[in-house]
């Protein structure tokens, strides 16, 4: 995130900008086709013999003007495309034997590996594809990357991406009014919902027909034809493992781009069986696709800085901070951001400090909206120079605090609902805990990656979960990676993903 100062203005006119942040999530899933936990493409080996760039797929179709206007939108918003020679070679053959096999063998593909730790792939118009680093590290075979890709191409041949623009246009604009105004209440939150149940069910048959037209694909490529159903089964149970209350009602955003999970792999299971029975047909190539994922970059990436369960770190920055226990952060492009129990927020970024101006004057700005000038007091923070203040707007109450480290300022805007007693304690868990890394720590910073490992003699789930790092939920971590349910065990030889530095 703060390694590249794409970092906007806090406020801009908005004084409720945490909260309304969180909502925009849930917003944004209605841009692209595929969502949250679409299908994942994933590498085999060799390059394709006729790579495509964006240039051709422009030129070949003129239906690509969609998709090339999005293109560099959609590469900015996802942190940009992961770069690995080993991942690309593998993607660009699995694409190869699939478009040969496709409704239009004549159509153009230009990838995308997006560098997201997300789980999602989707597709626009004109052959525009794209999945994320983070959906290869859930795959565990080539088939069930094939499957995703087969899966996004349909949705090219059949041109939903234009279709579904249409439909859209008019519910983002609605949804985005709703969340603004209404903010997080009970209103604001089921007329969302409504919007989003309306586009499920204009997607639901969509998704479906690309599920047909996908196993379709993947049989007559030579890729087992039940890989789109046991992905779809990995991808539920990562919704289930990310799922941050498990009392809320996690379908609707689900919903917005996907059909009922279990009807969805009983169909997909079901138009596999049209070419023969479960481990009698196609390929997996499960030890060519671990060994291209061997060392795949896991998570955050260096440039955003590093999550490591309540803690935020960056190495580049030299800056280090935690968030009270019970806090979720999502480290995005443009801030860091932190959601708790209570509706409370936090939001995290860092600007240029070029003027070197004071920073009681620099909170009083106007830069926050809302600002109670008579708050704002000088401070010091882990013996740095600092200064806090109190705002309110619509709703919500704010601490802001601003920290100064050489030629950046380091932003923290805390939000709580009016009339909540937990905003001091909150800020306070951010301000006793700021500080600049020890080269030592910085020096030790190291990106987690995805491992293959092979099962020796006397290991088992527990011990090779042991050796994960990077979460507090090892074992359920490790079983999910690896789609191993709770009465799996290994032997040995097995081959199997750990996540470690």
């Amino acid at each position: 995130m703060l390694g590249k100062s794409r970092h906007p203005g806090l406020g801009r006119g908005r004084g409720a900008a945490v909260a309304r942040s969180v909502l925009a999530v849930a917003v944004a899933g209605l841009v692209v086709s595929c969502q949250a936990f679409d299908q994942t493409y994933e590498p085999t080996v060799a390059p394709s013999s006729s790579p495509q760039i964006v240039d051709e797929v422009q030129k070949n179709d003129p239906r690509a003007a969609m998709g090339a206007r999005e293109h560099p939108r959609i590469v900015a918003s996802y942190g940009g495309e992961y770069k690995d020679a080993k991942t690309e070679r593998l993607v660009a053959r699995i694409a190869g034997a699939l478009t040969a096999v496709s409704e239009n063998p004549s159509q153009s593909y230009r990838i995308t590996i997006l560098n997201s730790p997300a789980i999602n792939a989707f597709a626009l118009p004109g052959g525009y594809l794209y999945v994320t680093r983070g959906l290869l590290a859930l795959a565990n075979d080539a088939s069930e990357v094939a499957a995703v890709l087969s899966h996004e191409m349909a949705h090219v041949t059949a041109n939903h991406g234009i279709e579904r623009q249409k439909k859209e246009e008019a519910e983002v604009i609605a949804s985005r009014v709703v969340a603004e105004v209404l903010s997080s209440n009970l209103a604001g939150k089921q007329a969302l919902a409504r919007g989003k149940l309306r586009l499920a069910a204009f997607s639901r048959n969509q998704e479906l027909q690309a599920d047909v037209i996908g196993v379709r694909m993947l049989a007559e490529a030579g890729y087992e034809p039940y890989a789109a159903a046991r992905f779809l089964d990995s991808m539920a149970a990562y919704g289930q493992y990310t799922s941050v209350d498990p009392e809320a009602d996690q379908s609707l955003d689900f919903l917005s781009s996907h059909p009922n999970a279990p009807q969805r792999v009983e169909l997909a299971r079901r138009h596999a069986r049209a070419f023969g029975a479960q481990g009698t047909v196609g390929d997996r190539g499960r030890d060519y696709y671990l060994a291209g994922i061997d060392g795949l970059l896991y998570g955050d990436s260096p440039e955003e800085g590093y999550v490591r369960g309540q803690t935020f770190l960056h190495g580049t920055l030299g800056i280090r901070y935690d968030v009270p226990a019970g806090f979720q952060i999502d480290n995005k492009a443009d801030a860091v951001l932190a959601t708790g129990p209570g509706d409370i927020a936090i939001r995290f970024d860092g600007v240029a400090d070029n003027q070197r101006q004071s920073l009681v004057n620099y909170i009083s700005s106007g830069w926050v909206t809302g600002l109670k000038t008579e708050t704002i007091r000088p401070t010091t923070v882990n013996g740095l120079e600092a200064a806090t203040a109190r705002a309110a707007a619509d709703r919500w109450e704010f601490d802001v605090t601003v920290v100064r480290i050489g030629n950046r300022i380091y932003r923290f805007l805390t939000a709580v609902p009016q009339g909540s007693t937990a905003l001091e304690p909150t800020a306070n868990v951010l301000k006793s805990s700021f500080r600049r890394l020890t080269p030592q720590e910085v020096a030790s910073l190291k990106p987690l990656r995805v491992r293959v490992v092979t099962a020796r003699q006397g290991d088992t789930v527990a011990s090779l979960a042991g050796q994960m790092m990077g979460t507090d939920r090892k074992l359920g971590l490790f079983r999910l990676i690896n789609a191993l349910d709770s009465t799996s065990t290994i032997k040995p030889g097995d081959k199997l993903k750990i996540i470690t530095e």
